[in-house]
């Protein structure tokens, strides 16, 4: 079994996808020829062809437009847009129109593309470019909002997102890309879209995170291996989410932390608050706690690593619940 980065990973299952499903197009904004800014789908179009690795024009809400239009007469986009600040000029399109037309076809028609966007900082790039907008696409109906942690479940989830019916939004954090290294099979395979992941069980405080945040929760909990026991969940699908697995966590340990990278307020992980107080709130033994982005635009280079949570600001906040 091969170990191979979240790049990798990601290609060799759009390629054992269009070798399957012959329905299965890319197009976005350099993935032929280049094989997209990240090199994605680099290889992918000297093996498929113009026909189904397209380059399209700079233009998001062209790239979504025709990818509905495209979805809605049967075939199944994989459109990629460059970086998660570029998307939001799409969501007039993915409000309006790739999360509503099932409904308002009474079911004749669904949407069955994936939107590929790369998310997050870490990377120290530019302004527009290290964006974490979750929260934006997780609050429109109709959609799946998905987003891996490491080479392995991307591998099932993008085979699950491109076998839906429905649209998904494909979150990939550009952090790990290249970061981290993990066994995948080579073999086809597909992990739910509707399940966490308890990848560490514990019994002293639950941590729930996504995505690069991921990684630094295990970090963190590592430091704090011998004093606590530490239940972390990766959340896998942001919307539908898995309130199920949450709960039981929490009403098992009594205490929980939420991390995440986008900004505090109106974050997903209020949303994971509330969630908690509603279902397990005779069981806390401490109030909840998030360590967030800041309510600012993502800094520059210099101030980058500031901003986003680290291994200290989850631990001060781990210590803070275990000591209440």
């Amino acid at each position: 079994m091969a170990k191979i980065n979240l790049i990798q990973s990601i290609k060799s299952t759009l390629q054992q996808e269009m070798e399957k499903d012959k329905r299965v197009i890319l197009l976005g904004e350099d993935v032929g020829r280049n094989g997209g800014v990240f090199r994605v789908t680099e290889g992918l179009w000297q093996k498929f062809g113009d026909n189904r690795v397209i380059d399209t024009p700079l233009a998001e809400v062209g790239i979504i437009s025709v990818s509905i239009g495209l979805a809605v007469a049967g075939l199944k986009p994989v459109p990629e847009v460059q970086f998660d600040g570029f998307s939001i000029s799409m969501i007039d399109q993915i409000y309006n129109h790739v999360g509503r037309i099932r409904k308002r076809s009474q079911g004749k028609y669904s949407v069955p593309l994936v939107l590929r966007i790369p998310h997050g900082g870490g990377i120290k790039a530019y302004e527009h470019h290290s964006e974490s907008l979750e929260t934006f696409f997780s609050h429109i109906p109709g959609i799946k909002v998905v987003t891996p942690s490491g080479p392995y479940n991307a591998k099932g989830l993008l085979a699950s997102a491109i076998r839906d019916p429905d649209p998904v939004i494909f979150l990939e954090p550009k952090r790990v890309y290249r970061a981290i290294k993990e066994e995948v099979p080579e073999k086809e395979y597909t992990i739910p879209l509707q399940k966490s992941e308890v990848v560490q069980e514990g019994n002293d405080i639950t941590v729930i995170a996504w995505g690069a945040m991921q990684r630094v929760v295990k970090e963190a909990a590592r430091e704090l291996s011998g004093k606590y026991s530490i239940e972390i969940i990766d959340l896998l699908t942001i919307s539908p989410l898995d309130r199920e697995t949450i709960i039981y966590s929490v009403k098992k340990t009594g205490r929980c932390v939420v991390v995440q990278e986008a900004p505090k307020t109106c974050g997903f992980g209020a949303e994971l608050i509330t969630i908690i107080q509603e279902g397990a709130f005779l069981s806390l033994k401490a109030p909840l706690a998030r360590v967030t982005g800041y309510d600012i635009p993502m800094p520059l280079a210099k101030l980058e690593n500031y901003y986003i949570p680290d291994e200290t600001r989850i631990n001060k906040a781990i210590e803070k619940v275990m000591s209440f």
